[in-house]
């Protein structure tokens, strides 16, 4: 996808996304689809990093996201923050901006935490 992670711990994960032609919709607009790989992926690594504290992981269970502006051009910022981290589960909620700051999505992702396998 081209993302581009600028922080990543277990309380907030930034990411940006230089917007080319291969993240368009065949109305020129970014797709859908490009909003919610960006939250899935900057909450999971968030997750995983916090989930990893306890010696364990974290797998998706459920992803909500609003698409609130249509975009395109410009580069995207994702961030994500926890809104509960416990032993068994975890909420995080992101947003995505737009070059002009505006939010274009949010979203939520609910994530199980499980034992690391063992190898």
């Amino acid at each position: 996808m081209g993302l581009r992670i600028i922080k990543a711990d277990a309380t907030e994960v930034v990411a940006e996304l230089d917007i080319a032609r291969k993240h368009m919709q065949a109305a020129g607009l970014v797709h859908g689809a490009v909003f919610c790989g960006i939250i899935e992926s900057i909450v999971s690594m968030g997750a995983s990093i916090a989930a990893r504290a306890d010696g364990r992981t974290v797998v998706g269970i459920e992803n909500q996201t609003s698409f609130l502006r249509a975009v395109k051009s410009g580069t995207l910022v994702g961030r994500a923050t926890p809104l509960h981290i416990g032993k068994t589960t975890q909420l995080w909620a992101a947003e995505i901006r737009n070059s002009k700051n505006e939010v274009c999505a949010n979203g939520r992702v609910r994530l199980m935490c499980i034992e690391l396998p063992t190898t």
